[in-house]
């Protein structure tokens, strides 16, 4: 396809579709599936990590393309050696972002031969599912309006089943629940130890979650026992595993594109409380902060007033009022250091860790 149809067909995809959201899927001129992530984006291009490319020997399968995964497991070390791979064979699509003060993985609009919406795909699965896969995406869309109240237009799937390329045999379910306010609702209706029909792993399932996490992170096992206790949206529909991630809304998208200039200032590492997570549910998850002590790092450090994670493991894992310990990248914002990001490329990676709640 020419260049100029594909600019075309990208501009017109996105004409009264709303903003780029973070785990919508876009296919390139040469067949990767990249996954867009976070709600930050350059006029020109979409900020979005490699997740698959072809491969005649891959696992997933749209009709007559197989493709391979790039991503072992989620962490920002294999984020980085997709951002390698692409540098050595596919520059265009790595570059340099002044406004954030990062170079990543970024999509050109003119490289797009398609961008996938999470709502369209399962609209288009609850009129006619094509497989058993899509069959129990269905079942679950009927108890998540059951339980919550959740309409099918305010949900999506993503993964693999957003790009067709899913296989019924081993695929799991990547639901998205679009909106604080229904997500929250959907958190509480499942509650802190799942339902009949939405079951929580087992412990031995947990376990093992938990010695592989400290494996990948800078937690223990007892750490990482601490935030799975919070992993409300994770579990088993059936006898499928199913992951449930809360998505932005247009009207909760609240910055804009150099809005705000973030400048990397070197490690740091803090205590502090919790004062505000009510966008912690979203990635990259942020947390506000008070009362903060510095453990490492410049003084201009105590200046922090915001957690944010772009390490999916670190959202929702506390609550206002609980003491943390956070290690990350200090960032100034339009000049000011104000902030402490974890799970970049940078170096630290870095962790959130709950302590304890204020005054227990």
């Amino acid at each position: 396809m020419a260049a100029a149809a594909i600019q075309t067909q990208s501009r017109h995809e996105l004409r009264g579709q709303g903003k780029p959201k973070d785990r919508d899927f876009l296919q390139t001129r040469e067949g990767m599936l990249f996954c867009v992530t976070g709600y930050l984006h350059p006029p020109d291009r979409y900020t979005a990590y490699l997740k698959y490319s072809p491969d005649p020997e891959g696992k997933w399968r749209n009709g007559q393309t197989a493709y391979r995964r790039e991503l072992a497991y989620y962490h920002v070390s294999t984020i980085a050696e997709t951002i390698r791979y692409l540098e050595a064979h596919f520059p265009q699509y790595v570059s340099y972002c002044q406004v954030r003060d990062i170079r990543f993985s970024m999509v050109p609009h003119s490289h797009v031969v398609r961008y996938y919406r999470p709502k369209e795909r399962l609209d288009e699965i609850l009129r006619e599912p094509q497989d058993s896969l899509e069959q129990e995406v269905c079942e679950l869309v009927t108890y998540a309006n059951s339980l919550a109240g959740l309409s099918s237009g305010y949900l999506g799937v993503t993964g693999s089943l957003l790009t067709k390329s899913h296989n019924p045999a081993f695929s799991d379910i990547d639901l998205l629940v679009y909106g604080q306010a229904n997500a929250a609702r959907l958190k509480d209706r499942l509650g802190p130890e799942g339902t009949a029909v939405f079951r929580r792993p087992s412990p031995e399932k947990v376990a093992r979650w938990c010695e592989r996490i400290s494996q990948h992170h800078s937690i223990s096992i007892d750490e990482a026992a601490c935030l799975a206790r919070r992993r409300w949206n994770y579990g088993y529909f059936g006898q499928r595993y199913e992951s449930i991630h809360a998505i932005r809304q247009d009207d909760e998208i609240h910055e804009e594109y150099g809005d705000r200039i973030y400048r990397d200032q070197g490690a740091a590492r803090i205590r502090a409380i919790l004062s505000d997570t009510s966008e912690s549910m979203f990635l990259p998850a942020k947390y506000c902060v008070r009362d903060v002590q510095v453990l490492e790092g410049e003084r201009a450090t105590a200046a922090v007033r915001e957690l944010v994670s772009y390490e999916g493991l670190y959202s929702d894992v506390a609550d206002v009022g609980t003491v943390v310990e956070a290690y990350g990248k200090l960032e100034t914002v339009n000049g000011t250091p104000s902030r402490l990001v974890i799970g970049t490329t940078h170096p630290t990676h870095g962790f959130i860790k709950p302590l304890a709640r204020v005054g227990s």
